[in-house]
Order: structure tokens, then sequence, then C-alpha cells
């Protein structure tokens, strides 16, 4: 018999929050702010996926654009996307609520000047038991290490734990493989649901669904 769900850990970008425009224009916008040559937006996520970027984008941007620009394009791009964030509707309040029942983390890939700077600009540096930056860690998702790391700040065993998330193969591959229950969120225009997804819950509804799927998974 499977054993209790103990923690869940949440996925950030796309599944928390998520920007009013476009990523690819939040790119043009920073391009355009610094007066460098545009970033094709599947480009920047090949490059994202293949340097090591622990504080800021600016490694990423060194392969991008001129050298001299890079950190201004990373901080550009920064200020962008931050002034883009919103919450998903009622995701504080769906984390507060899931506390009273579980350990709840967060584990989010990315730069941790960026990560935090959304973390600051949500209000939500104190929402979570633990927040893992992927960073400060030796790989990012979907290796398995990034979901064993907040597993253990969280004191349980992956097993007990679900992660809720987007990307088909970084965020529900990566965790069915480190032995955490994925529950993937899907939303229009978005991946199609991984066949290992436990259990999937569109954004729009995920505030009001949420509970009620992590029971059954």
């Amino acid at each position: 018999m499977e054993s209790a769900l103990a923690a869940v850990v949440f996925d950030l970008d796309d599944t928390l929050a998520v920007t009013d425009r476009h990523r690819q224009r939040l790119l043009d916008d920073a391009t355009a702010r610094v007066g460098t040559a545009d970033v094709d937006r599947a480009v920047y996520l090949d490059t994202h996926g293949a340097v090591e970027a622990t504080e800021t984008r600016a490694p990423i941007f060194e392969r991008l654009v001129a050298d001299e620009a890079a950190a201004a394009v990373a901080a550009a791009y920064r200020e962008a996307v931050g002034e883009a964030l919103r919450p998903v509707p009622g995701a504080a309040e769906l984390v507060r609520r899931l506390r009273d029942s579980y350990r709840v983390g967060l584990l989010t890939d990315g730069p941790l000047a960026a990560q935090r700077d959304k973390l600051d600009r949500l209000g939500w540096t104190t929402l979570f038991d633990t927040v893992v930056i992927t960073g400060e860690l030796p790989a990012g998702k979907p290796d398995s290490g990034a979901f064993e790391r907040v597993c253990a700040d969280l004191n349980v065993d992956p097993a007990r734990a679900a992660y809720v998330g987007d990307r088909p193969e970084v965020d529900i591959a990566g965790a069915a493989a480190a032995g955490l229950r994925p529950v993937q969120v899907t939303y229009p225009d978005g991946p199609s649901p991984h066949p290992a997804a436990a259990a999937t819950v569109e954004r729009a509804e995920i505030a009001e669904r949420l509970p009620d799927v992590l029971a059954s998974v």
C-alpha cells in the first residue's frame, strides 16, 4: 500500500506565476532597452539549458549578444519579467491552505538573482517551508539531485512527496524518475500531459481543484 502523502513541492514559472506578456516579447523588450541584437526565445531556452548560470543570466546572454552587453541584457530581462509577473489566482492562498496538511516546498529552475527577484515581487519569500533554486545546485531539473535536495530540506522521502509542475520532460518525467508523484499543470496551448503524470490539473482551476487531486495521487 502506498504511503500517505506528506509533502507537496511546486514549480514556480507557468505553474504558480505567469507573465502577462509572452516571454519572447519580454526578451525583445530587454534587448531593445540595451540596444543590442534580438534574441530568439527558443535559442535562449536551448542556451539556458546548456550554460551554468548560478547568480544571474549573464552567462546565458554572453553566448547570445555581444559580451559587453550581456550583463545589461540580463538585468533588463530580469526587470522586464518582474514587471510582467503575476500570481495565478488563488496561488498563495492555496499554498497556505496546503501547509495545514503537508510540508510545502518550491523547486524552481534558474539563477539565484532572477528567481529571488520573482519571489520578492510576489511577496512569497516566506510562503513555503523551503525554497530551492537550482542555480545553487550542481544541476537543475530534471536531474534527480534537484528533487532529492528539496525533499531532504522538507525531511520527507521522495515517495511521500508530490511535485506540481507544467513542463513534461523537466518537471513530470524528472519528478517521476526521482520517485515523487508528479502532477502536471495544463493550460491552453500548453504541452500535452506526460505519460508519467500521476494526475493533471488545469492551471485556471489549481486553487480550487489541487487539494482533491493530491488526495488521489
